[in-house]
């Protein structure tokens, strides 16, 4: 995983954004990643720990960001969407472990909103992704 070719946008008397950037300036090519959940390839779930699925869905996106020659340090936004922020909220230092391990040392500008349920009941969480490939 690389040094991120985007510039983050912290104004200077802004408390430090922690696991996240406040803004991201990117010039490239675009890759919108839809909806991705923590199921594998042949759409099925693994498991249904709230960990897992956040795991799994970060892979998801991994993957989807290779299929046109991105990696994780071009990610720019994050929206995710989870059923239960208590659970998410309970479980941050586990969450943070995995997305560095995934995801790497790379926070771009995200957003969490709960949502009552996702499209697939054993979905926990589901999370869109933008990336900028810097062009040349």
């Amino acid at each position: 995983m690389g040094e991120s070719p985007h510039e983050f946008l912290h104004p200077r008397n802004w408390k430090p954004a922690l696991g996240y950037a406040n803004g991201v300036a990117a010039s490239g090519r675009m890759i919108f990643c839809g909806g991705l959940i923590g199921w594998n390839a042949q759409q099925e779930f693994e498991s249904d720990d709230f960990i897992d699925q956040v795991a799994q869905t970060l892979r998801n996106i991994v993957a989807v960001l290779a299929e046109a020659g991105a990696g994780p340090e071009h990610i720019v936004r994050l929206t995710w969407y989870v059923t239960d922020k208590r659970e998410y909220l309970a479980r941050l230092k586990e969450l943070g472990r995995v997305y560095r391990e995934i995801i790497g040392k790379h926070f771009p500008a995200m957003a969490l909103v709960q949502v009552v349920a996702l499209v697939e009941d054993r979905a926990k969480v589901e999370i869109e992704a933008t990336a900028v490939v810097p062009e040349g």
